[in-house]
């Protein structure tokens, strides 16, 4: 009897749970999850357990779709633990509302109004108008994408390296790839060197680059485009698909234009290339700066002015409703927008014949200053906890709040307390931080029953 009120109780909370929490602590518990198996035996190459930190370091980096590692992906984990790695990345990028839609749809079970919140609320949608049917498309259009992928890196690989490495590279490569995570099992060919051993081999890193690409867009966009292709004439793209893809194609090919200029001479990065694989490589570092993770090149070999945009670009990340993490495109352009508005004496700011409004230029603001706060403090600490030069650090902590993946060569490296700051920005960094932060801590806004009277202060 006892058992069953607890029960009812338990279910009675649970219930009354907002959809933001919900979604945080379900990617806490896929985390947890992921960290038991990965401490068996089974999941070591060694046959051993790698311990509690290194699976839980692991499990939350692969549902957060980060990358950062602290031992080589093919060295440290067997094939079941690539597997439950490859697992974690899948839900991770979609999202766990995603994967439960799956089963709903193949037991052909209707989604009640809970579960319809949620789904938006993961696919950060406004609202629930056509959720079901986006989320169909989502899926679709992952898995055809991640197949079409792993098709073409399949054959790439087959005369080479046989039809199982092919099969097994193929598959892992365009599911992280496309989910933006940036592991890899390369490491049989050379350890920790990511992707270095097909840095020069275009049909590798461009068929990476193009999944990359597609899943940092983001659910809304593919949609707005989906309707745009059946509809050309009736359909018009939104004001956000157009800042978009206005964003990313400006980030993609500064991103390119900065790290060619800043390593073309450097011979432990392009240095030693063609121009062709100089551009190449200069065009992948810069897509996968937008939180994937590959290194095609050493990343702790670039030049301290190439780590330092690197930084910014990190921060950026991807664009709302992706796979991708970091402050957002749009975030970022409505900042700079804001600012241009400010400097011509305009009191609204407007893109492409719209306004946007003053709250949301305010709730840009806050995430934006929210995350570089925690950048810098994380960086500080762990220059102090691990020793590591603070550019290092910074690159560290912009990389695990973008979700990117990309390090220094200094994971390994970092302290215990540096490890746990890593694990937390890591989660932080795909659940959201405005999310987590509004969701927890502020609930429902209340209203503003009365306001002070305005002051006049001296700005700049």
């Amino acid at each position: 009897m006892s058992y069953s009120r607890h029960l009812l109780r338990f279910r009675e909370r649970a219930s009354r749970l907002s959809p933001t929490r919900i979604i945080a602590l379900a990617f806490l518990l896929i985390i947890l999850a992921g960290t038991g198996l990965l401490m068996l035996p089974l999941a070591s190459r060694d046959g051993k357990s790698c311990g509690f930190l290194t699976a839980l370091f692991t499990a939350t980096s692969s549902t957060c779709v980060t990358g950062l590692i602290l031992a080589d992906t093919f060295v440290q984990w067997s094939g079941f633990g690539q597997a439950v790695i490859l697992a974690l990345i899948q839900t991770g990028g979609l999202g766990f509302m995603s994967v439960a839609a799956i089963f709903a749809f193949l037991l052909h079970k209707r989604l009640g109004l809970k579960q319809r919140m949620l789904l938006a609320q993961a696919m950060n949608l406004n609202d629930m108008e056509g959720v079901v049917r986006i989320q169909k498309h989502v899926l679709v259009g992952t898995f055809s994408l991640e197949g079409l992928g792993a098709l073409v890196l399949f054959f790439r690989f087959l005369p080479e390296y046989g039809p199982w490495n092919a099969l097994k590279w193929g598959v892992f490569h365009a599911v992280s790839g496309f989910c933006n995570a940036g592991f890899d099992i390369f490491g049989v060919l050379q350890p920790g060197g990511s992707l270095a051993p097909f840095r020069t081999d275009p049909v590798v890193c461009l068929t990476l680059m193009v999944l990359i690409i597609l899943g940092g867009l983001g659910f809304f966009v593919w949609e707005d485009l989906w309707q745009k292709l059946k509809n050309r004439r009736k359909h018009r793209l939104s004001v956000y698909t157009k800042l978009v893809l206005a964003c990313s194609a400006l980030l993609l090919a500064g991103g390119t234009l900065l790290v060619c200029l800043l390593e073309w001479n450097n011979p432990d990065t392009l240095g030693s290339m063609t121009g062709p694989q100089k551009l190449l490589a200069g065009a992948f570092q810069s897509v996968t700066l937008r939180t994937a993770g590959f290194a095609a090149i050493d990343q702790g070999a670039m030049r301290e002015s190439t780590r330092a945009m690197s930084v910014v670009f990190m921060l950026i990340g991807g664009s709302s409703g992706s796979t991708a993490g970091g402050l957002k495109t749009v975030t970022v352009a409505v900042l700079l927008l804001a600012c241009v508005a400010s400097a011509r004496g305009q009191s609204n700011v407007r893109v492409f014949k719209r306004s946007v409004s003053d709250r949301q230029v305010r709730d840009a603001m806050s995430l934006t200053f929210l995350i570089l706060v925690l950048c810098f403090t994380g960086a500080i600490v762990l220059t102090a906890d691990s020793g590591i030069p603070f550019l290092n650090a910074l690159f560290e902590t912009s990389s695990a709040l973008g979700t990117v993946g990309l390090t220094a060569n200094v994971t390994p490296l970092l302290g215990l307390v540096s490890r746990l700051i890593i694990i937390a920005f890591m989660y932080f960094g795909r659940v959201g931080i405005l999310t987590i932060s509004l969701g927890f801590l502020m609930g429902d806004r209340a209203e503003e029953r009365f306001r002070y009277a305005e002051t006049k202060l001296l700005i700049g």
